[in-house]
Order: structure tokens, then C-alpha cells, then sequence
């Protein structure tokens, strides 16, 4: 179903990929938009470990969820910042493609884990992620991707 890696030297191994998605702040969510354009947008995520899932966080309403709503298919983009051998001006660069299923978290419980979690990726400022907890989560929508296919590189930009 899913195409295996034309250039397997480049292949990164499923431990490689989960630290990518694990480490990395954002990616590009794509999705099949109006009147079938894909609809690409970047969103901040958190992957949790213990389930193997990615979760994001946005508004309740609008494009995005309009496209959920229609097809719960979806593609997932991470790559890090990459980093340069020494005396080499090429970057190296870890990116990831997930695909999967994307749908809408209605436990609420879940939904305060999957805010901390995402909220604790950009600061360790208590007092701020408890006042976006009370104040900004419940006007989210949470979303989960369900991974069904993974893979990634590593590619030099020369």
C-alpha cells in the first residue's frame, strides 16, 4: 500500500524517526482541502510514546477541520534543523513522513494531557502553562493521528 524508500542508504530506522518526531517542536500537516487542492498548513505537535500517537491542538472550526470532517487521510512532515560536518557547508537534514488517520480528542482528560504536553515542548514557565490550561484549551480542538505508515531520511544538501 504504502511505496517503500528509492534511496534506502538515506533510510532512517524507526528508532531515528520516533526521536525526530519526538524531539522536534512543528511540522506540516497535509490534508485533501476544497475541490480536491492538498491543504498543507504547519502545526506544533506532541508525539506521546506510550501510545505511539501524535497529537495537535488548533482552533474548532475552519479549513482544517472542514477537511478532517470529509477525509481522516492524512500526511505529516517533521525535519530538525539539521547540523554540519566539520569544514563541509552542506546540511544534513532528519525529516520524517508519517501517514495516517487523523481524528477528534473528546476526553477531556486527554485533552489536558495532550495541552500540557504540547505546552511543556515550548516553555517550563509553571505559571503560564496553567493559565493557558484554564484559559485558552478549552476553546481547542484536539486532534489524533493514528500512525499507519512511517519513514524517514537523512538527506545532504550538496
Amino acid at each position: 500500500m504504502f511505496r517503500p524508500m528509492r534511496r534506502l542508504k538515506q533510510q532512517l530506522s524507526e528508532d531515528d524517526c520516533l526521536a525526530v518526531l519526538a524531539t522536534e517542536r512543528r511540522g506540516v500537516l497535509s490534508m485533501l482541502g476544497d475541490d480536491g487542492y492538498p491543504y498543507g498548513i504547519p502545526m506544533n505537535h506532541w508525539y506521546c510514546p506510550s501510545d505511539g500517537k501524535l497529537y495537535f491542538h488548533g482552533a474548532k472550526s475552519g479549513h482544517k477541520i472542514d477537511a478532517i470532517t470529509k477525509c481522516e487521510k492524512v500526511s505529516y512532515c517533521v525535519y530538525d534543523a539539521g547540523y554540519r560536518k566539520e569544514g563541509q557547508w552542506a546540511l544534513n537534514v532528519r525529516s520524517v513522513v508519517v501517514f495516517g488517520r487523523i481524528g477528534f480528542v473528546t476526553d477531556e482528560k486527554k485533552v489536558r494531557e495532550i495541552g500540557e504536553n504540547l505546552l511543556r515542548k515550548f516553555t517550563d514557565d509553571e505559571a503560564y502553562i496553567q493559565n493557558e490550561i484554564l484559559n485558552a484549551l478549552p476553546r481547542a480542538q484536539c486532534l489524533v493521528l493514528t500512525i499507519d505508515h512511517m519513514s524517514g531520511k537523512l538527506v545532504n544538501e550538496s
